[in-house]
């Protein structure tokens, strides 16, 4: 995953039907070639979010760029 500062990142719920899960990501961190991401969500908090293959991200900045 790829991802930059601003961008949107969205889980998708384990469950058929469940709520799709929003943030902002807020700050990129690397740890022992591990990446993961400080993530304002939604609900307003903020956690440390080590994605996996149920997250993906928006390029909210490329979106808009496409639709000029």
């Amino acid at each position: 995953m790829h991802a930059h500062v601003g961008d949107e990142i969205r889980v998708d719920s384990p469950v058929t039907g469940g709520a799709l899960r929003e943030g902002e990501i807020r700050e990129i961190r690397e740890q022992g070639g591990v990446v993961h991401y400080v993530v304002r969500w939604d609900d307003g908090h903020e956690t440390i979010f080590f994605p996996g293959p149920d997250a993906h991200v928006v390029h909210l900045g490329r979106r808009a760029s496409r639709a000029r």
